[in-house]
C-alpha cells in the first residue's frame, strides 16, 4: 500500500469496506441462513435454489437497465459522488434491515437481499468509472488488482472469521439445526457498520478529476449521448466485442460467486466444510489477486483473462460431475474446486476492469463506457443464475434426475458462458481498433 498514492488507497480501501457483503451476503452466510429461512416457509431444496436464482436475477435486471444512464449521469463534473452516496447508504441500510427478518419470513429476506444488490452495484458504477480519477492507464492493473486483493483479505477475511467466532460460540459448534440465529444477524450487522465506516476514505480523498460540464437538462443530454456512444461503439470494434465476451464470462464467474455454497449444500457438502472454504478462498484469494496484477503489468491484461477462463471451465466441469459421485469423493472435489476459485475469482474480475478502462477512448466519459461495461455484468448476472436455479428444477420436476443429479444440468450450463466468452475475447483480440 506504500507504493500507493493517497487517491489510490483511498479508492483501493473501497474495495476494502464492500468486501464484506461479497463474502457475507452474496457468498456465505446470508445463502446458507436463507435455506434455512426458505425450510422454515415450507420449501423445497430446489425451490429454494430457484428463488435465490431469481432473487439475482430480479437484483440484476434493474441495475442493467439503470446501469448505461446512470454512468453517463456521472461524468458530469460534480455528479459522480453525489450519485454514489445514495446507493452506498441503500445497500448498507437494506444489509443491516436484514437483522429483523422473522425465521419463516423467506420473501422479505429475499426484497432485502435484491436491495442490498442494487445498492452494492449501483455504488460500484461510479466506483469503477473513478479508477482513470486517481490513477494513470499504466498503473491501472495494479492499483485494480489491489483493490480486489486488500478487499480480499480485509474486507472479506477479517469480518468474516469474527461473525465465523461468534456463530461458533452460540451454536457450540453444533450445526446440526443449522445456523444459529443470533450469530447471523450479528453478522449483517458488522457487515453493514464495515461497508458504512470504511468508505469515508474514499468519500474523503478521492475526487472527480475527469468529466464534462454540467448542462441544463443532465438527464435529457444523457440519453442523447447514450444514443451517440451505442452507435458509435461500431467504430470500435474491439471494446464491442469485449463487452459482449465479458458479458459471457463474468456471467459465469458470478453466477459460481453466489449459488456455490447453496449449491454444495444442496450436494451434501457439510457445513463446516462450506465455511472452512469460504475462509480458505478469500485468503488464498489475496496473494493470487496481487499476481495477477504483477503478471499483467509484465505480460499484458489479455493473456491472464484467458488464464482465468481457462480455469473457470475447469471449475465448472467438476462442479457438473460433483453430483454424480460417490458421496465419499463430493467433499475432495469440492475442495479442489474452492482452490481453484482462489487462484483466479479476484484476478479475472481486477484484469477486466482495468482492461476495459485501458481501452476507453476519452478518459472524461469514462462513467458513460463504465455504464455500458455494468449494464453488461448485470445483464450478465441474469443468464446464469436462473439456468442455474431452474435447470435442475425442470429435470426433477420432467423426473429426468432426482433432486441431488439434476444439479448438473445446472452447473453443465454454467461451462457454455466460459466457452463462449473465450471465444469471443479471442476475436476481439484480433481487431485493430
Amino acid at each position: 500500500m506504500k507504493k500507493l498514492t493517497k487517491p489510490e488507497r483511498s479508492w483501493v480501501m473501497y474495495d476494502w469496506a464492500n468486501s464484506v457483503h461479497s463474502t457475507i451476503i452474496s457468498t456465505a452466510i446470508f445463502p446458507l441462513w436463507f435455506g434455512q429461512v426458505a425450510r422454515n416457509g415450507g420449501l423445497s431444496d430446489t425451490q429454494t435454489s430457484f428463488w435465490l436464482g431469481t432473487a439475482n436475477t430480479g437484483y440484476a435486471i434493474i441495475i442493467a437497465l439503470m446501469a448505461a444512464v446512470l454512468g453517463t449521469l456521472s461524468d458530469f463534473r460534480g455528479f459522480r459522488k453525489k450519485l454514489f452516496i445514495p446507493f452506498w447508504l441503500l445497500g448498507v441500510a437494506a444489509t443491516g434491515g436484514l437483522i429483523l427478518v422473522g425465521a419463516d419470513a423467506w420473501v422479505i429476506a429475499l426484497v432485502l437481499y435484491i436491495l442490498t444488490f442494487i445498492g452494492f452495484a449501483g455504488a460500484n458504477i461510479f466506483y469503477d468509472a473513478s479508477l482513470p480519477d486517481i490513477t494513470s492507464v499504466d498503473r491501472m492493473d495494479m492499483v485494480s488488482s489491489k483493490g480486489f486483493g486488500y478487499g480480499y483479505i480485509g474486507g472479506s477475511t477479517i469480518p468474516f472469521l469474527i461473525s465465523l467466532v461468534i456463530i461458533a460460540v452460540l451454536s457450540g459448534m453444533d450445526f446440526s439445526a443449522g445456523l444459529p440465529v443470533l450469530g447471523v444477524k450479528i453478522s449483517f450487522g458488522l457487515t453493514a457498520l464495515w461497508w458504512l465506516f470504511f468508505t469515508f476514505p474514499y468519500l474523503k480523498n478521492v475526487k472527480q478529476k475527469n468529466g464534462i460540464d454540467p448542462v441544463p437538462s443532465p438527464v435529457v443530454e444523457s440519453f442523447r449521448r447514450l444514443g451517440r456512444t451505442f452507435r458509435d461503439l461500431r467504430k470500435h470494434k474491439k471494446i464491442f466485442l469485449f463487452l459482449i465476451a465479458y458479458f459471457f464470462y463474468i456471467d459465469g464467474v458470478n453466477t459460481i460467486i453466489k449459488m456455490a455454497t447453496n449449491f454444495a449444500s444442496s450436494i451434501g457438502v457439510g457445513m463446516m466444510v462450506l465455511l472452512a472454504a469460504v475462509i480458505g478462498i478469500q485468503i488464498l484469494a489475496f496473494p493470487f489477486a496481487l499476481l495477477y496484477g504483477h503478471l499483467a503489468q509484465r505480460f499484458g491484461a489479455r493473456p491472464l483473462l484467458f488464464t482465468g477462463i481457462g480455469v473457470y471451465a475447469v471449475i465448472t466441469f467438476l462442479g457438473t460431475v460433483m453430483p454424480l459421485v460417490p458421496v465419499s469423493l463430493v467433499v475432495p472435489i469440492f475442495i479442489a474446486v474452492a482452490f481453484l476459485v482462489a487462484t483466479s475469482q479476484g484476478g479475472i474480475q481486477a484484469l477486466s476492469r482495468s482492461y476495459f478502462a485501458s481501452l476507453i477512448p476519452d478518459e472524461n466519459v469514462s462513467g458513460e463506457y463504465f455504464g455500458f461495461y455494468n449494464t453488461m455484468g448485470k445483464f450478465a448476472a441474469i443468464l446464469g443464475p436462473f439456468l442455474m436455479g431452474a435447470f435442475p428444477r425442470l429435470a426433477f420436476l420432467l423426473g429426468i434426475a432426482n433432486e441431488q443429479v439434476a444439479y448438473s444440468f445446472g452447473v453443465g450450463a454454467i461451462l457454455l458462458l466460459f466457452i463462449v466468452g473465450g471465444s469471443l475475447l479471442a476475436a476481439s483480440n484480433r481487431v485493430k481498433n
